[in-house]
């Protein structure tokens, strides 16, 4: 697995990714307290998850735009546009001007941004590597995004007890620039856009419509809807629990804990993402049934056990099937789609399947002013099994078998070939 590393272009890819997920795990800590410091209220953090995720939701759009944009080029401008914007936190505290309001305006600027990054990635990943290197890069891809979220959630949650949330923002400033000059080495071999493609005398706006329907079409006319359904399901619940996290962690011990619950909830994702290779030999619709069930029942006890460390723990094990599961279908997208595809299929399924976290946000941190927030927190992982629920009544789900078994044929993937220049 570690040898495609010493690939120049895989090597910067993996490199900016990590050194951009710093910057992400100390932004998000510093922000979300911020948020819970500056009104004391777990609405508010709700209200910052919804606004956050809103992005994220509406990623659909800017999938064609992916597609069609230089990988280099995007990855740079996405760098250097949050190295600028993160500076506005700091500067605001300094000249005494910091509020609410302003950081609820700055979070989702900065996720709309960033939106544009992962999907980039993941469609380079297939123009670096070779089809059978595709696994290990997404899961070395996934440790760099779970295993930089374990380190540094806990990391900046001790530094934001320490030393304030405002600082963190400058050092955040400083991890893109360093991401900027590792994707500025890239060198990706040229990819010709279906627009590219395409010599018929057609408008960019109609030309972008037309490959909007189509990453859409697939996502909904194959087996990729049926999943959509119980990751909405799912999302809502970890949405209402992301919102409630602050003032759950709160109770407890504070900020520091507070970074040791989302660090937990990243070692989980990662040891899943590591784990994933294993996962997708097994029967994939019966093992994500059982495996997340399981993490429902860990999760629901986490919020109740009186010691904070067994609960940290606890949280962080319910997070194990949903990075094996994330990995796995990245590896099916990349896998059995042409690569003209992929940014705006990825974009697509990241944005339907995400569509219901902004929703929990609000409920979570409105349903945290009438009841207990450690109800809300144990209601939210209860609410992780609707996704096995799903899957257990859907037929083909519940039958999918191991990853090389899989075909485009059998999950609806044959109609969508890779098209030749006319």
């Amino acid at each position: 697995m570690l040898a495609i590393l010493k690939q120049r272009n895989y090597g910067l890819l993996f490199s900016g990714r990590i050194v951009t997920n710093i910057g992400d795990s100390i932004y998000f800590i510093a922000a979300m307290w911020l948020v819970y410091e500056l009104s004391g209220s777990a609405f508010y953090t709700g209200l910052a998850g919804f606004l956050t995720q809103i992005p994220n939701v509406l990623q659909f759009l800017i999938g064609p735009l992916v597609d069609r944009w230089p990988i280099r080029a995007t990855l740079l401008w996405t760098q250097a546009l949050q190295a600028v914007l993160v500076l506005l936190i700091p500067l605001a505290a300094w000249f005494d001007f910091l509020s609410v309001t302003l950081v609820l305006i700055v979070m989702p600027i900065l996720t709309c941004i960033d939106a544009f990054a992962y999907p980039t990635e993941l469609k380079a990943l297939p123009m670096v590597l070779k089809k059978e290197e595709l696994p290990s890069g997404n899961a070395l891809f996934s440790f760099a995004y779970q295993g930089v979220d374990l380190i540094f959630n806990a990391i900046a949650g001790l530094l934001t007890a320490a030393f304030g949330a405002a600082l963190l923002f400058i050092i955040d400033s400083f991890t893109f620039c360093i991401a900027f000059l590792l994707f500025s080495f890239l060198r990706i071999p040229h990819q010709k856009t279906q627009s590219e493609n395409t010599k018929h005398a057609r408008t960019v706006l109609h030309t972008y419509f037309a490959e909007l329907k189509e990453g859409l079409s697939i996502l909904f006319r194959t087996i990729m809807a049926a999943t959509l359904v119980g990751a909405i399901l799912c999302n809502l619940a970890i949405g209402a629990a992301l919102a409630v996290m602050p003032a759950f962690a709160d109770e407890r011990q504070g900020a520091a804990v507070y970074g040791f619950y989302l660090a937990a909830m990243s070692c989980g994702a990662l040891i899943g993402a590591l784990l994933a290779s294993s996962f997708s030999k097994l029967p994939i619709g019966k093992a994500t049934i059982i495996t997340v069930l399981l993490a429902s029942a860990s999760w629901a006890a986490a919020a109740f056990v009186p010691w904070t460390w067994l609960s940290i723990t606890l949280y962080g094990l319910a997070w194990v099937p949903i990075g094996c599961i994330n990995v796995t279908f990245a590896t099916i997208i990349q896998t059995l789609l042409p690569v003209s595809l992929i940014g705006r299929v990825t974009s697509a399924s990241a944005s339907f399947s995400t569509i219901a976290m902004p929703i929990g946000s609000l409920a979570g941190g409105y349903a945290a002013t009438l009841i207990p927030v450690v109800w809300v927190f144990c209601c939210a992982g209860i609410g992780v099994a609707l996704l096995s629920v799903t899957w257990l009544f859907h037929p083909k789900l519940r039958r999918l078998g191991p990853l090389a078994s899989l075909s485009p044929e059998l999950l609806g993937f044959k109609d969508y070939k890779e098209k030749e220049t006319s």
